[in-house]
């Protein structure tokens, strides 16, 4: 027989067990209606002790869901709002990508143990005409899910003014308060664009920087994340989803590991971060757990919508390992093996299968190009345009992968005064478009200077490429083969495409005004053909006449071309 206080103590000690293990409460579906591919939206509260409610080996809650078709899915969720040891809020959005009968439980795990887990419950999803989500298709385009083709168009909006810009003439210009997401983005969707690429860093979108710099929008914290980053990520994410524009998100810039970017970084110990050295961010487990709770932070809270089209790990990571004094390089190996184990982890995470992607400036990485969950390759190419096309279909053979140039210029120098050559920056602008346009890549190639172009009313050309972007993808539902082509008069610049039955031929002049063209190519038009002109400039069409030469070359005598100008002949 059990004496009456030991059965006291053992019974005073199962209650306070049972108290302060960790148990989810309750769950409400924030929706009144649930419609494919719109945001639907989970307040879960429990009650759990944490010292980091972000690191998921700790602590993690994840809603566990069975689609219409019976495929699972594993949704991470994220901490809201609350204290450790007492009632917190947590959130699960998810959009669905199928209409139906949805089945789901949440999950609350401790130390990767599931401790806790919620009644089942189902919710039902409405057809909808929406696109979906975009995934690789080939080299030459990404897919939504209803089958749609989608090539990218559009240019680098890196970052929303800042409060003090050290640009020698364009201080005033880049401090203008009209540079903002809101203003750049409406702006682009109006003209054509689809696309664009932004960073995350210490003075925009700053979400896993305590310190934030040269920027009003944004406020220091004590938190693991920065809350106002947080929320100006969510209205950049619903501003997209609101114009069906997409992005490419950089999540790091090789800034943040350079100079006083390190010295803020969170990853640095000194501001209580596990990595002493840039070096030790990459090697360290410590380090790379870390990054992993941020991962699991962007698919949970921003994964949901359809605008994000890529994760892009590193802008110029090249810079951050080579830039630096020769005894704090950083070795290939052990950024190519980084980038495999992220890549690898954010596919397992996210339900969506966002397309993943790194960028470097001009040096290439031992190993990279081949790394699996890498969908696509990307370099920057600035005052060697005319190497886009090249560029591109030799790292396509190579890898076997789909290419992004995913910043292009004249110059990259910001010392100099634009304005002195704003003519040769605009041809380049117009021309890198359309060598991308004309090369087998799903993005075209992004300009920079985004300040710069806006306020010259460079904007407007996307227009031009958005409808001979259109008329391709109609003609040959998505197929498209090049075909050579050569010219009589020296320096012309032509490539040819044929779109099913279709052909284009882009013809840019370096040099003196043309009156006629002679060409010959493996596509040519017979006399039945039906030839017109596309003007770049002003994105109309015209009728030609050509004549077919005994040589079978294609003669046109009415072509009118000025210097640096571009056109496109067509026919069928």
């Amino acid at each position: 027989m059990i004496p009456m206080s030991r059965f006291i103590i053992a019974t005073v000690f199962l209650v306070l067990s049972i108290n302060l293990q960790a148990q989810i409460q309750n769950s409400k579906l924030l929706n009144a209606t649930l419609n494919q591919y719109q945001k639907a939206e989970w307040d879960v509260s429990l009650k759990a002790s944490w010292n980091n409610p972000y690191a998921f080996d700790e602590i993690a809650l994840d809603m566990v869901l069975t689609s219409p078709s019976g495929k699972k899915l594993t949704l991470p969720c994220y901490y809201e709002s609350g204290k450790s040891g007492d009632v917190s809020v947590w959130k699960a959005r998810f959009t669905a990508r199928e209409a139906g009968v949805y089945t789901y439980l949440f999950e609350l795990k401790e130390n990767g143990k599931v401790v806790s887990d919620s009644p089942k419950a189902e919710f039902k999803v409405k057809a909808s005409k929406a696109k979906g989500f975009l995934s690789p298709n080939d080299f030459w385009t990404f897919r939504y899910d209803n089958g749609e083709l989608f090539r990218g168009i559009g240019e680098n909006i890196c970052w929303e003014s800042r409060d003090e810009d050290d640009s020698k003439y364009f201080k005033a210009l880049h401090e203008d308060k009209r540079f903002n997401y809101n203003y750049m983005l409406k702006k682009l969707s109006a003209n054509g664009g689809n696309f664009f690429r932004t960073w995350m860093i210490y003075w925009n979108l700053p979400v896993d920087w305590k310190t934030v710099i040269n920027n009003s929008r944004y406020q220091n914290t004590t938190s693991p994340y920065n809350e106002s980053g947080m929320k100006r990520m969510d209205q950049l994410v619903e501003l997209c989803d609101s114009l069906g524009i997409h992005m490419m998100l950089a999540l790091e810039s090789h800034v943040g590991f350079m100079g006083d970017g390190w010295k803020m970084s969170s990853y640095n110990v000194a501001n209580g971060g596990p990595a002493k050295t840039p070096l030790e961010f990459f090697t360290l487990p410590e380090a790379r757990q870390q990054y992993k709770n941020k991962l699991r932070l962007m698919v949970a809270r921003y994964g949901y919508s359809p605008s994000i089209c890529a994760w892009e790990f590193f802008n110029e990571i090249d810079n951050a390992m080579y830039n630096v004094k020769p005894e704090d390089q950083l070795p290939p190996s052990a950024i190519t093996a980084w980038h495999n184990e992220m890549s690898t982890f954010l596919k397992s995470i996210d339900p969506y299968k966002h397309i993943v992607t790194t960028s470097v400036s001009h040096r290439d990485i031992d190993g990279m190009n081949d790394l699996k969950n890498l969908d696509i390759n990307q370099r920057h190419i600035y005052k060697n345009t005319s190497g886009i096309p090249g560029t591109i279909r030799e790292y396509t053979k190579k890898h076997n992968k789909p290419y992004i140039i995913g910043e292009s210029g004249y110059e990259w120098d910001w010392s100099k005064n634009f304005n002195d050559f704003g003519d040769e920056m605009d041809g380049d602008f117009k021309r890198a478009l359309w060598y991308g346009l004309f090369s087998p890549t799903p993005v075209l190639p992004m300009s920079w200077w985004w300040e710069f172009f806006e306020n010259r009313g460079m904007m407007g050309y996307f227009k031009q490429v958005s409808e001979m972007n259109r008329s391709m993808l109609e003609a040959g539902k998505g197929n498209f083969e090049l075909f050579d082509v050569k010219t009589v008069q020296n320096g012309i610049e032509a490539y040819g495409i044929s779109c099913g039955k279709r052909n284009f031929i882009y013809l840019y002049n370096p040099a003196a005004s043309i009156e006629s063209l002679r060409f010959n190519s493996s596509a040519a038009p017979d006399m039945k053909s039906k030839m017109s002109l596309f003007d770049c400039e002003t994105g109309k069409y015209s009728d030609l006449k050509f004549k077919v030469m005994s040589d079978k070359s294609t003669e046109i005598d009415q072509l009118k071309m000025q210097p640096k100008g571009n056109v496109i002949l067509i026919w069928e």
